[in-house]
């Protein structure tokens, strides 16, 4: 199989020769046709997360190895399976769940594998969609995305999937209560455009480019807010119409963390997705005395993923801006993202699809 992959962190990707995996078990070998690239991605390639007060988080020290091909929102077609995999033939098209697990585990038998202890994520611990094959671990990982445009259901794989996970822990709400979404990028895109397809119709968007404020706008948010600046908590407060009750940051920075953390409400929940990095002091008494609740939120489980696609099934669905480039220019399409020119989400194509 062809891929192009990480070699060396911080430098172009490069287009290698893998061996094509043989499935075994359960495993199913799909090709790939679809695989979204995700800002994930950047870190990955960068090899580090900022942690903050000049901590670092290596990649390497999670067990990431390269030579790697990135790429976790995939559609793929099935082409051959393990002796034990049931439920899915060869020439089936499948979104392929990438957050799996040990398999074994009660998170795993669970199906959330995503709470795994001992990760073997798709893209991330093992080769992913942008090499021409994925191998999926199981039949359940695999999900029929029906009639939906499979460029866009590739990115329910990741930044839907995640987004729908967040939503949820801030739901329920009554439809005209505000919701905060910090950040308008992919993901801010998905959360406006899930939002609004679950029925909810007060959505604050903030972010610090006008561009992708304009996008969240015609996304369905019902007011943006300028993320730049010192007085953003102040300007969320007054577009919320009082102190926010539900925010999900989207961005996961200092400054996001911050600002969003000062504007919620007596009782308000702030569900942090965003892998930016950084720090940011936390006054203890504050959350007792205000009933704050504070939850980091990591992508999905196999069940939101199904409800998901269900969802994107039964009406219009949560579409988000796409833009397509061939699967060979995957290191072009990182940087463009990597230096903010992308709105919406951007998706690679393999030259066969």
């Amino acid at each position: 199989m062809r891929a192009w992959a990480v070699v060396e962190n911080e430098a172009p990707l490069q287009e290698i020769e893998l061996p094509t995996p043989e499935p075994q078990g359960t495993e199913v070998l799909l090709e790939t046709l679809y695989c979204g690239v995700c800002h994930s991605d950047i870190h990955i390639w960068e090899g580090r997360y900022d942690l903050g007060g000049g901590k670092v988080m290596r990649m390497k020290d999670r067990g990431i190895t390269l030579p790697l091909a990135m790429g976790h929102e995939v559609v793929g077609r099935v082409v051959r399976l393990g002796p034990d995999a049931i439920g899915v033939k060869p020439g089936d098209i499948r979104i392929v769940f990438p957050w799996v697990g040990c398999g074994t585990c009660l998170a795993c038998r669970s199906d959330e594998d995503n709470m795994c202890s001992t990760p073997r994520s798709l893209g991330v611990y093992r080769n992913g969609g942008y090499g021409t094959h994925v191998l999926a671990l199981h039949p359940r990982h695999l999900v029929d995305p029906g009639a939906i445009d499979p460029a866009l259901a590739a990115t329910y794989a990741c930044s839907g999937l995640t987004v729908y996970s967040a939503i949820r822990k801030v739901l329920p709400r009554p439809p005209d209560e505000p919701i905060v979404v910090v950040g308008a990028g992919g993901l801010g895109l998905q959360a406006i455009a899930i939002l609004k397809a679950l029925g909810h119709r007060a959505i604050v968007a903030v972010d610090i480019s006008a561009e992708k404020r304009t996008a969240a706008e015609h996304a369905g948010a019902s007011k943006t807010v300028d993320g730049a600046g010192s007085e953003v908590t102040k300007a969320i407060i007054a577009a919320c119409g009082g102190l926010a009750l539900a925010i999900i940051d989207l961005v996961n920075g200092t400054a996001t963390a911050r600002f969003a953390f000062a504007a919620l409400g007596k009782g308000g929940k702030l569900v942090q997705v965003g892998l930016f990095g950084g720090e940011f002091p936390l006054s203890l008494p504050l959350m007792p005395m205000r009933a704050l609740t504070l939850q980091g939120s990591y992508v999905g489980n196999p069940k939101e993923l199904r409800e998901l696609v269900r969802l994107a099934q039964s009406g219009p669905g949560p579409a988000i801006p796409i833009t397509i480039m061939p699967q060979s220019q995957a290191n072009a399409a990182l940087m463009r993202l990597r230096d903010g020119r992308v709105v919406g989400r951007l998706v690679l194509k393999a030259e066969a699809a």
